[in-house]
């Protein structure tokens, strides 16, 4: 770790509160001139901190710049070791974390960066990923014994994960567009896109990385206009270490149901946030467009659908439309 990266740990550590040069030096086993290199890196990376005579140096509480430290310091004990690497900039975090998954890394490793020039959602859709004003991350998982059934469960899981998330740090009401998408204040504010690699011999899940983008704030210059009519924000408005505080809050959530014995029971919590039971829906699949009604959503998170004709049936793949 570098003097930079421990100063920024332990200014994480202590916000608003101001630690002397010398308390820092002697803290990190630097010298004062090492100190003052680091705190003006950090000042050019963005970093509000303060600098007075007598007192020291101050990391503002309002600053709001994604970090490893930053979230390290809200995780749980039992995932506060967990591999994170926050990037400025990348093609795609799906792709970075296939790469690492390939060559070995084991479960667990992360990668946050704060704009994507190449992000992917599903059917190999782009997907926005500007500078600054979202989170884009994906995360490494190797489950034991998933099969292409249960694998659904990882996208579901990080679906009811985030909706708590985000209601942790901003109040608001967070719902699910099956299967996938994450809504507040009737905007597409959250898409997840789980890929994953089997097994050929046992058609076991050999890995799987879990992305997930998400829109913090409005882009300075809007949505597309593709995008417009139905995309939003969580935030109106720059708020304190939220974009740390939520990756955080997400993991410990995610992670107390993907580690659970029991892993059905983030499904009630599933359905509860589910806005389209009781709705009209286009089913869209292999090129047909089916109308049903969403009657339920079952323990596997498939939707339970019946036809104008009467008959019932369980939707398993594709997607689906409802007018918000």
């Amino acid at each position: 770790m570098t003097t930079k990266e421990k100063l920024l740990e332990l200014f994480e550590s202590s916000r608003d509160i101001y630690l002397s040069g010398e308390d820092i030096a002697q803290k990190l086993a630097v010298s004062r001139t090492a100190v003052w290199k680091a705190v003006k890196a950090l000042q050019n990376d963005g970093y509000s901190i303060d600098a007075v005579t007598n007192k020291g140096y101050s990391l503002s509480g309002q600053t709001d710049i994604l970090s490893s430290q930053g979230v390290a310091k809200y995780l749980c004990p039992e995932i506060i070791n967990m591999k994170i690497s926050v990037v400025d900039t990348t093609s795609s975090t799906n792709a970075v974390v296939r790469e690492k998954a390939n060559s070995g890394m084991a479960e667990g490793y992360m990668v946050i960066a704060n704009e994507q020039t190449a992000g992917r959602g599903r059917l190999s859709r782009s997907f926005f990923s500007p500078k600054d004003t979202g989170i884009y991350m994906s995360l490494l998982l190797r489950p034991k014994n998933y099969s292409a059934k249960q694998a659904v469960r990882i996208t579901t899981m990080a679906a009811v994960a985030m909706c708590e998330a985000i209601e942790t740090v901003s109040d608001e009401k967070a719902e699910i567009k099956w299967v996938n998408d994450i809504f507040v204040r009737g905007g597409k504010v959250c898409g997840i896109l789980t890929e994953g690699s089997f097994n050929l011999e046992s058609g076991l899940l050999d890995y799987a990385v879990l992305g997930i983008g998400i829109n913090i704030y409005q882009p300075k210059d809007g949505f597309p206009n593709e995008l417009s009519s139905i995309a939003g924000a969580v935030f109106s408005e720059k708020q304190n270490d939220v974009k740390n505080r939520l990756v955080a809050e997400f993991l410990n959530k995610f992670y107390g149901y993907y580690s659970a014995v029991n892993q059905t029971e983030y499904v009630e919590q599933y359905r509860h946030r589910s806005f389209v039971i009781g709705k009209q829906v286009s089913l869209m699949s292999c090129n047909k467009t089916k109308n049903a009604i969403v009657t339920g959503i079952d323990d596997e998170c498939r939707l339970l659908v019946k036809y104008p004709d009467g008959t019932e049936d369980c939707y398993s793949s594709g997607e689906i439309s409802i007018q918000i």
